[in-house]
């Protein structure tokens, strides 16, 4: 981890300090209103739950620290995505998605988008760069892609992206602030889905829009005020709670996920693995060059369907779920979400269990499937 990023790690959970008062609770308070006290011209103070919350203060600007811009928060990563798009564009544009990112952003391109005016085309994260950006409004990219884990150069596409006009919107929910920053890359809009390790605890969904432009962050605000899609105060609160132990459990899980893909790199029963840490993987260069982590994401492929399934199902410490980023290790075959993968695809996430004792487990339930 950078300096940079080790001082932001060391301020997060002080941010409020600078205006403390003797007796005011050093945990964040939750605010749980629809409605303030508002006499007068009440501009620039909370007036209804709609428009702003003294919770969600407190999360946009831990993680406006996070990645040193300004932060509108959603009730879901897609939520964010959605905000993003429909703030942005307009009937007669044109967008390019990754062709092996997450589905649903292809699909709301398809049912919602599409019917407006916004036409869409796919490349594959790997070859973003093949064909250029010329025509495109945006161009969106998952660097490294879900579930694959293929890597695009952001710097190369960002500034090709600008030089035909193109605004560059980065997926950054596997990698968080602490492991890459695509704002710094020459991104102009960062999405993420908090819902995974920026809250950690699997137990809310939640994102971010981020962006160093001014224009852009009052067209979100605008588009979640009018639209209504609002975050509880509740999820703002434990989205909070989770910022402050991020850097912690973040650096736990990229560690261990390094040392376990070293492991099954080797494993007789693992065929296909990706993990962009590893010396021999395709992305591992550029991940050396743009990532300050190389992340807690692995994939690989096993012999069958039923090998992957009894693999996920009979390791005592992996969670079978289809989300990731938890202290929970979880994994999934991910062919049964509609991904273009083999029958026999894993993405396994690693979480916060001691790497001994996670190492033994899986190695236990590989033993299985191997024999």
């Amino acid at each position: 981890m950078s300096d940079t990023a080790k001082s932001r790690a060391a301020t997060l959970t002080h941010l409020r300090s600078a205006d403390f008062a003797k007796g005011d609770p050093i945990p964040l308070p939750l605010t749980m209103a629809s409605i303030f006290h508002a006499p007068g011209d009440a501009t620039g103070f909370d007036q209804y739950g709609r428009f702003s919350n003294p919770t969600w203060h407190a999360v946009e600007h831990a993680l406006g620290h996070l990645e040193d811009a300004q932060c509108v928060i959603f009730p879901s990563g897609m939520a964010a995505i959605s905000a993003a798009f429909f703030a942005l564009l307009k009937s007669g544009d044109r967008i390019l998605l990754p062709s092996d990112g997450y589905h649903t952003t292809r699909a709301l391109a398809e049912r919602f988008l599409k019917p407006l005016g916004v036409a869409y085309d796919v490349r594959p994260t790997a070859s973003m760069l093949d064909g250029g950006f010329a025509g495109y409004r945006a161009v969106f990219v998952e660097s490294p892609s879900n579930p694959r884990l293929d890597i695009c150069d952001i710097i190369a596409v960002a500034k090709a992206v600008h030089a035909q006009a193109g605004i560059l919107i980065v997926d950054n929910t596997t990698m968080t602030p602490f492991g890459q920053r695509p704002l710094d890359l020459g991104a102009d809009i960062v999405v993420s889905a908090d819902t995974k390790a920026i809250n950690g605890h699997s137990d809310v969904l939640f994102g971010h829009v981020a962006s160093r432009d001014p224009d852009v962050v009052a067209r979100v605000r605008d588009w979640r005020e009018t639209a209504g899609g609002i975050p509880g105060p509740f999820e703002a609160w434990l989205v909070h709670r989770g910022l402050e132990t991020l850097e912690v459990r973040f650096d736990r899980m990229c560690s261990s996920a390094e040392t376990i893909a070293r492991r099954l790199k080797d494993h007789r029963a693992v065929s296909g693995l990706r993990f962009p840490g590893l010396e021999g993987d395709a992305s591992h260069n550029l991940a050396r060059a743009q990532m300050e982590r190389f992340g807690f994401l692995i994939s690989f492929e096993l012999a069958s369907e039923e090998k992957a399934e009894d693999f996920i199902n009979n390791c005592a410490l992996i969670e079978a779920a289809t989300s990731f980023g938890g202290v929970h290790t979880s994994a999934e075959r991910r062919s049964k979400r509609g991904d273009a993968v083999p029958p026999g695809f894993v993405r396994l996430a690693i979480g916060c269990e001691p790497v001994e004792d996670l190492w033994q487990a899986i190695e236990a339930s590989l033993a299985k499937i191997a024999s």
